[in-house]
């Protein structure tokens, strides 16, 4: 069968102009890294049109699709401006389909000259064939490379977005929501096929619409009907919808008395409002569940466990295939626990009790997403439940969209961390691939970062997180390099001297957050509400007020040092841990000098690996920090004449500000622990800009992201 993709003749000539206005004027990043700008002539190029005039689509079938006519599209949109050709595209029934694709994979193979047939067994793996074999040639892959077979290694790739129905985005720093409600279904944004073409492009396969703190009314068919909508628009590139479930609406929604779970007429409901939602969308992906946690309803309110109020709504997905993703972020406004250890000591207890269609869904930490925290003890913990793993790729806590920060080291840190569950090498990746304990439903899922934004992520850097985790969610065993590499080359240019410099820069960033904001395993001493700076010295107050909102409850620090005491002679979190873990961080000599001040209350004057004691190592991280951004600015201006001057002004603007906020961490944080060390700043260290008043004083308020002012909590 061949067919013509649905490409305007005059599409080479438009995307020659698209291409010369996008150079002359700049470019404002909204193709992401999905420019199909013209390859420059050369040897590569003249072996990729060699290699590429026909391209097959095979499929066991041969059947035309939407998900196939989008391949299409995509490879003659793509073809047509990297190359600068129209390749015929043919549709085969075939059967020697590689095993190794699975359900959503792909192969790509070289057979007679000037043809390559990408294969699957489903239209969507051809899809993602598609959107490799172009993303092989924006990298400047050798043709050798088009003969390769692929399959993500976890079954759901899901982003979160924690959008409200009014357009607000909690957690969001690039403008409004996505989602335009007011005017779904009857008008469709164009947007929403890129943001589909751009998941699709990852592999990703699943995208959560509503914010975890559930809003009612999108389970009612008022607005069923315009997540039916979105359903449509993704559907043909492979994207299922998902939505929050909020765990009182059998008495919201449905005028029940109680939304005790083992209610019958509970259940009972559950089971009605499921098959409701999946008549207004047949392929409805599951619900996204977050309860008995920071004032949200749950089971614990009736007497019941997590397990019994996850079981209810599972019974009802099942027989539609659909999950439940139960997230662990729990605390209880009664508990005298250690923060860090109140999800083990509620969810441990419950393993194997969970349906099958359920996963709990673990933030990477114990904590909250901070710069740097150990994994979750969980991971270590549950070996007869579906464990999903929760990444953020928006910065609540890692400066927003102002701040530079590449979040592939931190993920790939969480993932590779060894649980020692059974044994040495037991990762974190391998437990929620299933591949340790053999589950056959896995998930990983991303707090999203796009917004209304032009560039969808209002840092331009920042579409690097986007990319980085919809990479290692299809194969988390790539490289924080591997995908800043391919992603400069997508976004930027292949140029030695860009390339170069962007990915050095993007390689250091996250770590340079680390030193100038909470080295050394310092955490959760941000300013209040806002999340954005420093607030060591913050006291939450109020209705509602819990003392593991404050900084200080984190930091502990005193006249006689500094850090949180969670060895055995404190509130003992390591014992969540396997004894090899609890050996190594227990001890203070032992315990890695990046998660000292998360595991112990460290003296000032004790000896580190570098020979000083602890208050002039710190003082000379933050230090580090601040002079590593201010080198990384330095990087950035250096590529002034080789950068488009809409996205290099952009960067540069919010890198000078980043320096600034850097300082900022420096002196304030310093200021405050000095009250306690009551040490000078050791020598090589800026002198403060101001006093610790002064730092004090500072009120962030009305910042993007933020719901209420000024106090807010997650």
């Amino acid at each position: 069968m061949i067919l013509t993709p649905r490409i305007p003749a005059l599409f080479l000539c438009v995307a020659g102009l698209a291409a010369w206005i996008s150079t002359a004027r700049g470019d404002d990043g909204y193709r992401l890294w999905l420019r199909y700008d013209q390859m420059a002539a050369g040897p590569l190029k003249t072996a990729y049109a060699a290699v590429l005039p026909r391209i097959v689509l095979a499929t066991p079938t041969g059947s035309d699709s939407a998900t196939l006519a989008a391949a299409r599209d995509e490879l003659a949109t793509g073809l047509g401006g990297l190359l600068g050709f129209m390749p015929r595209i043919t549709i085969e029934k075939r059967t020697d389909i590689p095993s190794a694709a699975g359900e959503e994979g792909y192969g790509l193979k070289r057979t007679e000259p000037g043809t390559l047939v990408i294969s699957a067994w489903q239209d969507v793996g051809v899809l993602h064939g598609a959107f490799a074999l172009l993303r092989a040639i924006q990298t400047r892959q050798p043709v050798e490379q088009f003969d390769t077979v692929s399959a993500p290694k976890i079954q759901r790739r899901i982003l979160d977005h924690w959008d409200e129905l009014d357009g607000f985005v909690e957690r969001g720093y690039a403008g409004r929501s996505l989602w335009e409600w007011s005017v779904l279904p009857d008008y469709k944004n164009p947007r929403y096929r890129d943001y589909a073409r751009a998941c699709a492009s990852l592999g990703l396969n699943g995208a959560e619409l509503t914010n975890v703190n559930a809003p009612i009314l999108v389970m009612t068919p008022g607005y069923l009907v315009k997540v039916a909508a979105l359903a449509d628009v993704f559907r043909p590139y492979g994207i299922r919808v998902y939505l929050t479930a909020k765990f009182s609406a059998p008495k919201e929604l449905g005028g029940l008395p109680t939304a005790d779970p083992l209610d019958p007429a509970v259940i009972a409901w559950w089971k009605a409002k499921v098959d409701e939602i999946y008549r207004y969308v047949p392929d409805f992906g599951g619900l996204l569940v977050k309860a008995s946690s920071e004032g949200q309803p749950g089971p614990q309110d009736y007497g019941r466990t997590h397990a019994d109020g996850a079981n209810v709504m599972a019974d009802a997905l099942a027989r539609h295939g659909g999950i439940v993703m139960w997230r662990a972020f729990v605390y209880q406004p009664s508990s005298t626990l250690d923060r860090v250890r109140q999800a083990a000591a509620e969810f441990k207890g419950l393993d194997g009790k969970f349906r099958d269609n359920v996963v709990v869904q673990i933030k990477n930490g114990p904590l909250d997403f901070m710069p740097r925290e150990p994994f979750h003890p969980l991971f270590g913990s549950m070996p007869k439940t579906n464990l999903a793993i929760e990444l953020q790729i928006t910065q609540e806590y890692l400066g927003a969209s102002i701040e530079l920060a590449y979040l592939a080291p931190l993920f790939k840190e969480a993932l590779e961390s060894d649980t020692y569950r059974a044994g040495p090498g037991t990762t974190v990746a391998h437990i929620v691939d299933g591949s340790v304990d053999h589950h056959k439903l896995t998930v990983i899922a991303g707090v999203a970062n796009t917004g209304t934004d032009r560039d969808w992520t209002g840092h331009p850097l920042a579409q690097s997180n986007w990319y980085a985790f919809g990479r290692l969610a299809w194969d988390h065993t790539l490289t924080s390099e591997q995908i800043a590499d391919e992603w400069t080359k997508m976004t930027y240019s292949d140029e030695p001297k860009v390339l170069g410099t962007i990915t050095k820069m993007l390689l250091a960033s996250r770590e340079t957050v680390v030193d100038y904001s909470m080295p050394l395993g310092l955490h959760h001493i941000m300013a209040e509400g806002s999340h954005y700076g420093p607030g060591p010295w913050s006291i939450v107050q109020g209705p509602g007020f819990r003392a593991d909102w404050s900084p200080p409850y984190y930091h502990q620090a005193d006249a006689a040092g500094l850090g949180a005491s969670r060895s055995a002679d404190g509130s003992n979190s390591i014992a969540d841990y396997a004894p090899e873990l609890a050996a190594l961080w227990g001890n203070v000599d032992t315990c890695p000098e990046n998660l000292l001040l998360w595991f112990h209350h460290v003296s000032w004057d004790y000896k580190m690996k570098s020979g000083r004691p602890m208050w002039d190592e710190l003082c000379l991280r933050y230090q580090q920090g601040v002079d590593e951004i201010r080198g990384i600015q330095k990087q950035w201006d250096s590529l002034e004449h080789d950068i488009d001057p809409e996205r290099f002004a952009h960067v540069q603007a919010l890198l000078r500000l980043q320096v600034a906020n850097a300082c900022n961490w420096r002196d304030a944080c310093l200021l405050y622990f000095q009250t306690f060390s009551k040490r000078p700043l050791p020598a090589g260290v800026e002198p403060p800009a101001h006093d610790l008043a002064y730092y004090e004083a500072v009120k962030i308020r009305y910042f993007p992201g933020t719901p209420g002012d000024p106090k807010v909590t997650r």
